[in-house]
């Protein structure tokens, strides 16, 4: 499934919650489904600058597609990366470049966060990005 099609569907099963707390209990839901870091990538360079909270996020090439894993320490953030992951795992470097990401604002989860923690979600994917930037010149 391409990124554009997994963002449609992320949006779909968000538009399905009547308000915000039950959008946060479905994001904290996702987190437990997250593809979790192995332990030994939990380190400085894999944590997210600009995150409140601590994030890890590892991205590995496998048959030309990056393939990402995370954890954070808090389970609303855990939540927020496992959105991501879905939507930008599995794909090419060139398919995560040209991704955009509206399907956040669709969902109105940069609106719904704290400051910090919208400023978390922003650093997160310009990190995707970066390791997408960077596959993409090793190719």
């Amino acid at each position: 499934m391409n990124i554009q099609a997994i963002q449609e569907e992320i949006v779909d099963e968000f538009s399905m919650f009547d308000d915000w707390m039950q959008r946060y209990e479905y994001i904290i839901e996702l987190g437990k489904t997250l593809p979790l870091i192995e332990e030994k990538y939990k380190t400085e360079d894999n944590i997210i600058k600009g995150c409140q909270s601590k994030v890890w996020v590892h991205a590995e090439e496998q048959n030309g597609t990056i393939v990402f894993t995370a954890d954070s320490d808090a389970i609303l953030t855990k939540g927020i990366i496992a959105v991501l992951i879905r939507a930008f795992s599995n794909q090419t470097p060139e398919a995560i470049l040209e991704a955009n990401t509206d399907f956040i604002d669709e969902i109105g989860l940069k609106e719904h966060l704290s400051p910090t923690r919208a400023n978390g979600l922003v650093s997160m994917i310009k990190q995707i990005k970066m390791y997408a930037l960077a596959f993409n010149a090793k190719s």
